[in-house]
């Protein structure tokens, strides 16, 4: 018995019962007796055969415990002083052990707080304090309430009435146990999209350049939020360490509870045009921070502008690996094909690579053939990452094959060679000399110009259709606000999450948004200003497809037609046009002969918008009576649209006999 209890006299007590051992000499001063102060003085005589107090302090912080062992790491770190040290350990012991919190409530009665006040721990651990030390300062100005590690309670109460506690989940960690920082998110091993080679070697630069200088910070900028997280992810594992994504601001202990746990803090920012970001100080921690946000804005750190990195589009042969990667065995041919089509990154190749297979496995026959096709790609492409892209623009989702598209030979000519240069975007500049290469961005920019019903939206759906690219069009109701700032914000939004996912953009009647510029006679007029300035930056740095409708090319500022790759004029269409539009519309089932057909096109001087209302109303007259499209049908939907337009039909057609409608 006297072996073990020599054992146990040379092994240094736990800080804990170090500091619940100081509380007890306080008891037994007082000479006060009850069951949570007994607790107390069994600890009181448990340390005592570790002889006098302050030695089993010394021993105990030159050779700990083994549970104080990352206490005291963070202490060395932190530059805790013996003093905050006990604080701590009491502290924390308050959280862990609902005796110790019974007991102190007690002790400290009539204030009655479980955790310990700032008069008791200087009256209970002043000798650990250098002499003519201030517990008072020692508390609030020392490095354990700075850095959060400590935090006060009772504001309105006097000092030594003031409370301290330890956040739960620096507790946790302080007991080895695995913590959660609320609204801090943990990485996925590996991440959860497969980066190409090109990304990873970079990301192993940027770590090099992070690990180099203390307290060091980059700004992560890619359009797809998982292929970020990717990234991320690959960058502290290079450091040795492991991400969390930070997306709260009550970070009161998140730098001790960094250090503690070993993590690398990555903050996820939504950023509007122009706004500028100040990242949080985190006291208690020295190692990188980076930031993670999307194209626009900027962040800071209190010692300044950020070095930036942008994650890009990886070169056609990566593309194909990640192709074949997402889509599965089987998929080489069809993985090479999109690769070339295609400027997809990591993030949309996996998230599309999943859901085509999902498709394909919805659509799989008997057999069990569940290989992705062409057209389950086509399908999952309409599939945003995180979604909003719904909210600010509507999916047109119809097909626009060759028959249902009538055009003149020359405009359909210059739309091939749009078509042409959506395709070849990416290496369109390939061999060229350098005044060509330079500031050259992938990005199309299209304007469709000519009176209404000419068939501008109708070329869109039948340019997205040959691209394989589903096709968005603006909603200027969602978009636009009457607040300052939120127009260009949302536009943002929308521009960056149409350019990760890769998507034909249509702006119908984009004169309302790219307008000219007006003389500033108040402050409507700066502001509208301000945001079509926005808008011409923003849209020539867009690297992805975006097609502009309008009346009239007049209405754009000049500055902006200039920055458009493509203006296409969309005329009335001819008399062979508009033959081929009314067989385009009619299709097969219908009796008018050739001669009427004749008559209608060169008669019927309207625009395909108007052809396709006047068959849809001639179909109804004819469903009505249960027979084909005749040309007295015909002729009475273009009686219903000259007389939405205001104007009076041709006389040889008036001569026809109206069919009443019901």
């Amino acid at each position: 018995m006297q072996a073990d209890n020599a054992v146990r006299s040379a092994t240094p007590p736990a800080l804990a019962e170090l500091a619940l051992a100081a509380l007890g000499a306080l008891v037994a001063g007082s000479g006060e007796r009850h069951p949570e102060l007994d607790f107390l003085l069994r600890h009181r005589e448990t340390v005592a055969t570790h002889g006098e107090w302050d030695q089993a302090l010394l021993d105990s912080l030159r050779t700990p415990a083994e549970p104080d062992r990352l206490l005291l790491d963070l202490a060395a770190g932190l530059g805790l002083s013996p003093f905050e040290i006990l604080a701590v350990a009491l502290a924390a012991a308050v959280e862990q052990d609902a005796c110790v919190g019974r007991a102190l409530a007690r002790l400290q009665s009539p204030v009655a707080s479980a955790r310990p006040s700032l008069g008791l721990l200087a009256a209970a651990f002043g000798s650990a304090l250098e002499a003519g030390a201030s517990p008072w300062a020692a508390l609030l100005d020392g490095p354990a309430v700075a850095s959060g590690l400590l935090l006060l309670g009772n504001d309105s109460a006097p000092l030594p009435e003031r409370s301290i506690a330890v956040p739960a989940p620096l507790c946790l960690a302080l007991a080895g146990f695995p913590a959660h920082w609320p609204g801090v998110h943990a990485s996925v091993t590996g991440g959860t999209v497969p980066l190409p080679p090109s990304t990873l070697t970079e990301s192993h630069r940027q770590a090099r350049a992070l690990a180099a200088t203390a307290g060091a910070a980059l700004l992560l900028r890619c359009g797809s939020p998982s292929e970020g997280r990717a990234v991320a992810i690959a960058l502290t594992q290079r450091l040795e360490n492991e991400a969390v994504f930070v997306e709260t601001d009550k970070l009161a202990g998140f730098g001790p509870w960094l250090r503690l746990c070993n993590r690398l803090p990555v903050f996820v920012l939504d950023l509007a045009p122009g706004e500028r970001r100040l990242l949080p100080e985190l006291p208690g921690y020295d190692g990188p921070v980076i930031a993670l946000a999307g194209p626009d804005g900027a962040a800071e750190t209190a010692r300044g502008a950020m070095p930036e990195w942008t994650v890009g589009v990886p070169p056609a042969a990566e593309r194909t690996a990640l192709w074949e990667s997402a889509l599965g065995d089987g998929s080489a041919e069809l993985a090479r094909r999109l690769a070339a089509d295609h400027r997809h990154g990591a993030g949309r190749i996996a998230l599309v690579g999943r859901l085509a297979r999902h498709h394909a496995r919805l659509e799989a026959p008997d057999s069990g053939d569940t290989a992705p096709t062409r057209a389950a790609v086509a399908e999952a492409a309409w599939s945003g990452e995180g979604g909003g892209l719904d909210s600010l623009a509507e999916p047109l989702r119809a097909a626009v094959p060759d028959e249902a598209f009538v055009a003149t030979e020359s405009l359909r000519a210059s739309l091939e060679l749009l078509l042409l240069r959506c395709r070849t975007r990416d290496t369109l500049v390939d061999g060229l000399g350098a005044a060509a290469t330079a500031r050259y961005r992938p990005g199309v920019r299209a304007l469709f110009t000519g009176p209404s019903g000419t068939g501008k939206t109708l070329a869109a759906g039948w340019l997205a259709t040959r691209l394989g690219l589903p096709l968005y069009r603006v909603d200027l109701a969602s978009v636009t606000s009457k607040y300052i700032g939120e127009t260009e914000k949302n536009l943002a939004r929308l521009l960056a999450r149409a350019e990760q996912a890769e998507v034909v953009l249509l702006f119908d009647e984009a004169d309302s948004l790219f307008g000219k510029r007006t003389d500033i006679r108040d402050s409507n007029d700066r502001f509208a200003n301000a945001q079509t300035n926005y808008l011409l930056q923003r849209i020539e740095s867009y690297d992805g497809l975006v097609l502009l409708t309008s009346n009239s090319k007049a209405r754009f500022d000049s500055a902006f037609t200039r920055r458009l790759d493509v203006v296409l004029e969309f005329p009335l269409p001819g008399a062979d046009e508009r033959r081929a539009l009314w067989l385009a519309h009619l299709g097969r089932s219908h009796a008018l002969a050739p001669a009427e057909l004749n008559r209608l096109a060169a008669l019927a001087d309207l625009a395909g918008g108007h052809i396709r209302n006047a068959v849809l109303t001639a179909s109804l007259l004819a469903r009505r009576d249960g027979r084909p499209v005749a040309l007295s049908d015909c002729l009475r939907g273009l009686h219903e649209e000259y007389r939405k337009l205001g104007r009076n039909p041709p006389p040889a057609l008036v001569s026809a006999p109206d069919r009443a409608c019901p």
